[in-house]
């Protein structure tokens, strides 16, 4: 675990938690665990059209319900802008740089397995 009090867990983590992936267990502490998840609204796109498009409707569906008992991040215009600039300095894509910053907005730490954000300070990669 971090020292943050709360925690991001990025789209990578859901799936892997969710489907039983290969790295469901590094991820179980954060979903089974004691801190705050946060979880930007990106994520919720994310996760939900993936199962969609390669599992089923009732898993996109068993992922909503814990997914909206968590706290929600809204993009604002500071994550926004914030994004902006952190996908041009890290050669982040928009949603990858968008979790990043909403993750630094709320000082929580990102955890991922999604090595795009491989020694960004904030982050720890599973």
């Amino acid at each position: 675990m971090t020292a943050s009090e709360r925690v991001v867990v990025d789209s990578s983590g859901w799936l892997e938690y969710i489907t039983d992936g290969t790295k469901a267990n590094l991820f179980a502490p954060y979903f089974e665990g004691e801190l705050p998840i946060l979880v930007p609204v990106i994520v919720f796109y994310e996760v939900r059209k993936i199962l969609l498009q390669r599992r089923s409707k009732e898993l996109a569906d068993v992922f909503v319900s814990p997914a909206l008992n968590r706290i929600l991040i809204h993009i604002n215009e500071w994550i926004a802008l914030n994004a902006a600039s952190l996908s041009i300095h890290h050669q982040l894509a928009m949603a990858d740089a968008l979790i990043y910053a909403a993750a630094r907005y709320h000082t929580a730490e990102l955890i991922t397995s999604d090595t795009h954000f491989a020694n960004l300070p904030g982050v720890t990669v599973l």
